[in-house]
């Protein structure tokens, strides 16, 4: 009787309506639990419960009871209409109780979407999965999981693995920690490649992603042992691992049985790769590791061929067990060098310098147009930009005369850019500066001579050794004036960076304490280099308190430098230390510091939460460094999210306030970098006619961070730029101060011969310590100009490199499938040429001479100048004629849809994916070419055929533009920089 009630009941007119009487029989003894039972399955069908469910909810608690009723038959089923009528009414907690009671009646598949109700099931069932997913991470937090849940989300995973939805489960198992899961989807594929390529991208997963710091060691520990059963495994997501492990040891153990096994290739390759992503502490102990290897002397390697790797027990599992072997000599000798860094230095030169497309013209512009003293030292540290690596010091051989106007500091910058040219050329960098270097006569500043010892650094930054800072130490205690201790200090902590030498340290902090405010802003910023990513509480405390000790504005500029140095990469960790010092509402220096330790502790890290605390600095606090440096930090922390940096700083760049136009235009610049995005140029473009000189100036240097190596292809928006940049470096009413951010920002444009772009991360993702800071420090140009060199050490060479065994680069090519003009060089500028003034004949008379001609005279001029004028005519037509036929054959001869290029190549960011090897090429890559950088190749006709090598070019070449002779080399003047060959 019941079901034949139930039946009628929804079939009538209008649908299901009033279900009191059905409700008030499940608490009634009338009914027996077969009809109780029946009412409950009607009603778990969403087409009746989607109308009553505000009526059925009176009875709710009736429902639960008969869940609670142990005899009841039905009992999970209406534990099950419980959940959904919970459910209906927002009690999601209550909801979520009620469906882990309903156990397996939960069905995770939802049920068919109808055309009256739609998908109603489906948005419940991932409704309760999601809030069981939420308090499932909380209480593994507390180590409090109910039994139940825990089911529920085994369920949920065994569901997703029949599917085969692998990458969904590895991404649940980190959400929920659940290695056991991790483990077991990685090992659910049985396909060896496709395992490999699922353990790569796993761990850039855990790299990438915000995890606690002691299960992101569990999950690297169990992703290198799941590598390490592998009989092909990946080593450089092995090593990776590893690096973040910090396991130098293994990482040693692992290269000296790559080459045990002559597969020396692929030690080399993880060797680059190790020295572009692992800090130089972990590589001087794989270093140490490796110098104990026994070498076999007067034994060439000459196998060519990559063997196979050995088996798994007595290859890479037991990382940890040291391995006795020997190692030829030339092995040992390349791996020490390129894990040194001697050979990604020495090859990326050698590109910079072969690949330069330096536009001379331009820089011969801005030297013309330079009217004060501040553009003429911008002009300087630009040219030193433009050819920041390439060693060509062409611009101040050939213009000694106008080079020789620079005074004081802007001498010192003058020899500086010296080494922002040179950078890398190591070997001759002691003869290229000895005439500037300090000897035991010295002019009475010694801003040569400074500027000189900050070249030194400059040329050895980030890799200096043990001869070049006991240089740099001993001519910081000898140096006689503030400009030569400025120099040395600046030069000692690029040369020292990331070594946390204690000596050197003391030696700086020695010059900090003389209370020198010239010389303490450079010893505070050198310390901070030497120091950096260490959040060493000893030298923050020393730090912090000379904040208070001294007076001196420069000095406090350059602690607050030092102080967010050391604490770059710490995150969680300098969380505290930072908030105290925001939380000082008396000092705006120490404040300001406090924001600065946040931009660089979280650079990269993407943290919601860590934005927002700079949001709040943003619009709280009075002070305006504070507020321009929180702007700026929201670049460094969203340097891995472009996209929501420019949502942040949307309403930043509208704001009333310039300082905090200016951070947050720079925040686009840096977040933004190198990618050329539409949507943040557009923000920036309306800040180049700022009412304030300095946010013209931001402006202009964000958008070159943005626009570098962009051309009309890729970004048509950069050719509008180039010529507001002409007009804003040129015209006459701009103030010095945007003249100088924008002949600056040319620099940064061009830079590095055209070869190089901006980017705050290596080649798989993770910040890189070199260009963040560089970056960092170059920014603090706001209050001193020698800073900007700093821009040097956030270029990366956009290049791809092909070394054979050898360490050589063989010649070879490389497709890229697609027109060559798509990722061109930009256009070169084009020389104005004077018009010379022409008598031209007329067949008209002049007016006024018009009674003094004769009639004859009048004739015969006339017929003279429409015989010129047809003659004028003809060629005019013939002009015309032979410009049709040249654009006929220009539109018959279409542009390819693909292109070469020769080795070493220049391949920017987006052209890396369109590259592969052309058919039948002799070398086969050990690695995808769409990583870019260094890569070995394999040669597939070794011992068949002898390989061509690329010759090395020299030091100090010529750019395109001394090549075709645009210029002549002016007379050398007197001048005390005297640029010698070298």
């Amino acid at each position: 009787m019941t079901h034949f009630l139930l039946h009628q009941w929804k079939n009538q007119v209008g649908g299901p309506q009033d279900p009191s009487v059905f409700m008030l029989s499940l608490s009634s003894d009338k009914y027996s639990t077969r009809d109780k039972g029946l009412i409950i399955e009607a009603f778990d069908d969403w087409q009746v419960l989607t109308p009553t469910w505000f009526e059925v909810a009176d009875y709710l608690a009736d429902i639960e009871r008969l869940y609670e009723d142990k005899g009841f038959d039905k009992r999970l089923q209406a534990a099950l209409l419980a959940s959904k009528v919970s459910y209906c009414l927002g009690d999601y907690k209550s909801s979520l109780q009620l469906a882990l009671s309903a156990e397996d009646a939960f069905n995770l598949t939802p049920r068919p979407a109808t055309p009256v109700i739609g998908p109603q099931d489906e948005q419940y069932v991932n409704k309760i999965i999601k809030q069981a997913l939420d308090t499932y991470k909380q209480e593994r937090q507390n180590d409090e999981v109910d039994i139940r849940l825990e089911a529920l989300v085994n369920r949920i995973f065994e569901r997703n693995m029949k599917k085969q939805e692998l990458r969904y489960v590895i991404g649940l198992a980190l959400d929920t920690k659940r290695i056991d899961m991790l483990e077991a989807a990685i090992k659910q594929n049985k396909d060896q490649t496709a395992q490999t390529a699922l353990l790569t991208e796993t761990v850039a997963k855990v790299l990438s992603t915000q995890l606690e710091s002691s299960f992101r060691t569990s999950v690297l520990d169990t992703l290198f042992r799941l590598f390490s059963e592998l009989k092909e495994p990946d080593f450089v997501s092995m090593c990776e691992c590893l690096i973040k492990l910090d396991k130098p040891k293994s990482v040693a153990n692992i290269l000296k049985r790559l080459v045990r096994n002559k597969n020396e290739l692929v030690a080399y390759q993880l060797s680059f790769d190790l020295y572009e992503n692992a800090t130089q502490k972990f590589i001087d102990k794989i270093v140490k590791a490796l110098s104990s290897v026994v070498p076999l002397e007067n034994q060439e390697s000459t196998e060519t061929e990559v063997s196979p790797p050995a088996p798994i027990e007595e290859s890479y599992k037991n990382t940890e067990t040291e391995v006795e072997t020997s190692m030829d000599s030339h092995i040992k000798t390349r791996l020490l060098n390129i894990l040194s860094g001697k050979e990604t230095i020495k090859h990326h030169m050698q590109f910079l310098i072969k690949n330069n497309e330096t536009d001379m013209l331009v820089l011969n512009e801005l030297k013309n147009s330079v009217r004060t003293s501040m553009t003429h030292n911008a002009t300087v540290i630009t040219n030193g930009l433009m050819h920041a690596g390439t060693t060509c010091d062409d611009f101040l051989r050939n213009n000694l005369e106008w080079i020789s106007k620079a005074t004081n500091w802007n001498k010192f910058n003058a020899v500086a850019s010296l080494g922002v040219i040179h950078k890398g050329h190591e070997a001759e960098a002691m003869k290229l500066l000895d005439p500037y270097l300090p000897k035991d006569t010295t002019d009475q500043y010694g801003f040569m001579e400074g500027g000189s010892l900050y070249a030194y650094g400059l040329v050895h930054a980030n890799h200096g050794n043990a001869e070049v800072t006991k240089y740099l130490a001993e001519q910081l205690a000898t140096g006689a004036t503030s400009a030569v201790k400025h120099g040395a200090c600046l030069g000692l902590g690029l040369a020292a960076m990331g070594t946390r030498d204690a000596e050197v340290y003391k030696t700086l902090k020695d010059a900090l304490l003389q209370d020198d405010a010239v010389v303490g802003e450079a010893a505070a910023t050198a310390m901070g280099l030497v120091m950096v990513g260490s959040l060493n509480p000893a030298t923050l405390t020393e730090m912090e308190q000379y904040v208070y000790d001294t007076k001196h504005d420069k000095i406090h500029r350059g602690l607050r430098t030092g102080i967010a140095l050391i604490a770059y990469g710490c995150q969680d960790e300098a969380k505290d230390f930072a908030a105290n010092m925001m939380a000082n509402k008396s000092n705006a220096v120490i404040r300001s510091t406090g924001v600065c330790v946040l931009a660089m502790a979280y650079s990269g890290s993407g943290r919601a939460d860590v934005v927002r605390s700079l949001l709040a600095n943003v619009a709280a606090d009075p002070n305006p460094d504070v507020k321009r440096f929180a702007a700026i930090a929201i670049g460094f922390v969203l340097s891995n999210d472009p996209e929501q940096c420019v949502n942040y700083t949307e309403m930043l760049v509208e704001h009333f306030h310039g300082h905090i136009r200016y951070g947050a235009a720079i925040a686009l610049g840096i977040s933004c970098a190198g990618s050329g995005r539409r949507d943040a140029i557009a923000l920036l473009e309306p800040l180049l006619s700022a009412r304030e000189s300095f946010v013209r100036q931001g402006a202009a240097i964000a958008l070159s961070f943005i626009l570098i190596q962009q051309n009309e292809s890729t970004c048509a928006r950069v050719v509008e730029y180039r010529k507001t940049l002409t007009e804003m470096i040129t015209g006459k009413g701009e103030d010095s101060l945007t003249k100088f951010g924008a002949i600056v920002a040319q620099g940064i444009l061009d830079a590095g011969g055209r070869n190089v772009t901006i980017s705050l991360h290596n080649r798989t993702g993770q910040p890189d310590m070199a260009s963040v800071v560089g970056t960092f420090v170059f920014l603090q140009h706001w209050y001193w100009h020698s800073m900007a060199h700093f821009a040097s050490l956030a270029f990366r060479p956009t290049s791809l490199i092909g070394l054979n065994k050898d360490l050589q680069m063989p010649k070879t090519e490389f497709l890229s499938n697609t027109k060559a003009s798509m990722f061109s060089y930009p256009p070169p500028l084009e020389k104005k040429k004077k018009e010379k003034s022409v008598k031209v004949e007329t067949a008209v008379l002049s007016i006024t001479n018009k009674k003094k001609t004769q009639t004859k005279k009048e004739k015969q001029d006339k017929k003279e100048a429409e015989e010129k004028m047809e003659v004028d005519g003809e060629v005019q037509e013939k002009a015309e004629d032979s410009k049709g036929v040249e654009t006929k054959n220009e539109k018959e001869m279409p542009e390819a849809s693909s292109h070469t290029v020769n080795n070493p190549a220049r391949v920017v960011q987006l052209q890396l994916k369109t590259l592969s090897m052309p058919e039948n090429s002799r070398y086969k890559p050990l690695k995808s070419l769409s990583q870019g950088g260094i890569i070995l190749l394999k040669d597939l006709n070794a011992g068949v055929e002898a390989e061509e090598i690329v010759e090395l070019a020299e030091a100090g070449g010529s750019t395109s533009a001394d090549k075709e002779s645009e210029m002549e080399p002016e007379a050398p003047a007197e001048f005390e920089i005297l640029i010698e060959d070298y």
